[in-house]
């Protein structure tokens, strides 16, 4: 905005020197106070737009520092391609080798008394 030649205060205090077949000054004022409202809608668009460009900008670089944080994390860790089912699957026969033998004891010792 710095290249800007009218700010709204400078339209707002433009005086124009009457003369005999000039303008209306009415009708001349009444344009300006639109093009002024024009101006300082446009100067608080591009205020807008600067902040929110700033805020993306900031979030780019935040999930670019995330992107690389986590490839020198994931080139550590090591890769599975284990899907919820595959666990669950080597959970329950994991369980029947431990306890299924534990109740099998259990209940060998039942029988015997």
């Amino acid at each position: 905005m710095d290249n800007l030649n009218l700010t709204p205060k400078d339209i707002l205090q433009k005086e124009f020197k009457p003369k005999m077949r000039g303008y209306d000054p009415a009708d001349v004022d009444t344009y300006l106070d639109n093009v002024i409202k024009d101006y300082e809608s446009f100067q608080k668009n591009i205020q807008q737009l600067k902040d929110e460009n700033e805020r993306l900008r900031d979030k780019i670089d935040e999930l670019t520092k995330q992107v690389s944080v986590g490839k020198t994390t994931s080139s550590v860790q090591p890769v599975s391609n284990a899907t919820n089912m595959d666990i669950l699957k080597r959970l329950s026969n994991l369980e029947r080798r431990v306890f299924g033998s534990q109740l099998d004891n259990g209940e060998n010792e039942s029988h015997r008394i």
